[in-house]
């Protein structure tokens, strides 16, 4: 059986994807292993809930392990489990499955297989990572604007690491209503409300590089 049959591209198209997040990663090419989105709603605390799902994650092995390996851990039994099954299929029927078919029994069997790869995983990795985040300790760290310009009411995205080095993505508006932080901009996040953060710029303050 060759893995660019009609009946086995879904599988060949995971392993691929699979491929270039490993290059990426070799490479340097993504922070997605360290990145958290800050968006998700906060408890009075300013911790990021998973919400309702956390069940269901927590059975995935969502949380367990970075995104990205997560994902490429999933990618591959997608596709272990879809190859195997279309050579048994043709074995026993003499025909391999449709490809729509098998990618979805493959996709439904690959979940709970990678949830159960996922956990003993996770617990062998380093710790370097969190699903719970106290966005109050981001406060008075240094972050640089990533996309668009922030002006007062009309906030722009921002990347900031915090104290163990995990990278966290968040809206931030100037904290003086007459500034503008543009992309590249380096700010110093000075005030929170709610999940919107509000930063200086530090040219504005004229802090020395040193500053934290």
């Amino acid at each position: 059986m060759t893995l660019l049959e009609p009946h086995n591209l879904p599988f060949a198209g995971a392993l691929a994807i699979m491929l270039v997040l490993a290059i990426f990663q070799l490479f340097g090419l993504s922070d997605m292993a360290g990145d958290a989105d800050i968006g998700a709603d906060a408890d009075g605390d300013g911790l990021i809930e998973t919400g309702a799902l956390d069940g269901l994650f927590a059975l995935l092995g969502i949380g367990r392990l970075p995104v990205t390996l997560w994902f490429a851990l999933f990618l591959f039994v997608f596709a272990a489990i879809g190859l195997s099954g279309q050579e048994l299929a043709e074995s026993l029927t003499g025909a391999p499955l449709y490809a729509w078919l098998a990618a979805l029994l493959a996709g439904g069997a690959a979940l709970p297989v990678t949830g159960a790869l996922a956990r003993p995983l996770g617990a062998i990795m380093p710790k370097d990572h969190t699903t719970a985040v106290n966005t109050a300790s981001l406060l008075g760290r240094r972050a640089t604007i990533t996309d668009g310009v922030a002006r007062s009411g009309s906030p722009a995205r921002a990347k900031v690491r915090d104290v163990h080095g995990q990278v966290h993505h968040l809206m931030v508006e100037p904290h003086e209503e007459s500034s503008e932080l543009h992309a590249g901009d380096e700010v110093l996040l000075v005030r929170r409300e709610g999940n919107q953060f509000y930063a200086t710029a530090l040219a504005e303050r004229r802090l020395s590089p040193t500053v934290n």
